[in-house]
């Protein structure tokens, strides 16, 4: 989930791989699951080194009736101790939220929570944060009246946010772009502008990956320095870790089968 602080990512969320996967969508730069055991075995090593990392994990159990449903940043947002519950822009997974719902009231007790209504849709994978700084994609999941509902969130706490939108060729905001620290955005070349992030904050910066390395963009940045990366990124790791960060490869291709990054098999709370 992107829309936590780096100090903030102590527990997280995740959902099992189910027996439909085969049948995820796959429409942007997956080419469909095809190996069930293999995919299962990615995901426990995922949630194994958010656990090594220090970071607590309560894994729901699978829906088979929903192909996607390990996908579980798409559907909650949670903003210091706020929770927006956003419509999926995929009718088909509008049905897995709320056991996810019901888990995150029950673990964060006193949490406010809101409801996108009417023909708002968003999918929490379209969020990135950066500070107090938050953007997001207009994409084929995130319509206007979604992101209109985010800027309500965010204008309780005064917190900015920018639009930018997602070329057709890309799912989400988090597919091409994320942030491994909180003063770093790791993006790739030829998706976006140059200027698309606008000005940042001082000691911030946007760091241009080259396109070839665009799935490798989809970080996870932990508080103990560690970052999760997909395996098979050798610009990304060399320069994670030319900034002294520790970087922990995962084997991402069943994953990566579904249209699915790191950050999108996990909620931080």
């Amino acid at each position: 989930m992107a829309t936590v602080r780096l100090n903030q990512k102590h527990r997280a969320l995740v959902r099992s791989v189910p027996a439909s996967y085969k049948r995820a969508i796959a429409r942007f730069f997956g080419t469909g699951p095809t190996d069930i055991a293999l995919a299962k075995v990615q995901h426990q090593a995922y949630i194994d080194a958010l656990r090594q990392a220090g970071v607590e994990v309560h894994c729901l159990e699978a829906d088979d009736n929903h192909p996607d449903c390990i996908f579980v940043e798409d559907q909650a947002v949670v903003v210091d101790g706020h929770m927006l519950l956003p419509t999926p822009g995929a009718p088909s997974r509008v049905a897995e939220q709320p056991p996810i719902a019901d888990f995150l009231m029950s673990a964060l007790e006193g949490i406010q929570t809101c409801n996108m209504g009417g023909d708002a849709r968003m999918d929490g994978g379209d969020i990135v944060r950066l500070g107090d700084l938050f953007f997001v994609g207009r994409s084929s999941r995130t319509n206007d009246l979604g992101i209109a509902s985010l800027r309500s969130l965010l204008d309780f706490f005064d917190y900015e946010l920018r639009i930018i939108d997602i070329p057709p060729q890309a799912l989400h905001l988090t597919s091409i772009c994320s942030t491994p620290t909180d003063d770093i955005i790791l993006a790739p070349e030829g998706y976006l502008d140059a200027d698309a992030f606008g000005i940042l904050p001082v000691g911030c910066e946007v760091i241009w990956m080259p396109a070839e390395e665009t799935y490798g963009c989809n970080t996870i940045g932990l508080p103990n320095g560690t970052v999760l990366i997909a395996e098979g990124y050798p610009t990304v790791k060399a320069t994670l870790e030319q900034r002294g960060l520790t970087t922990v490869e995962l084997d991402m291709s069943e994953i990566r089968a579904a249209d699915g990054s790191l950050t999108c098999c996990s909620i931080f709370y």
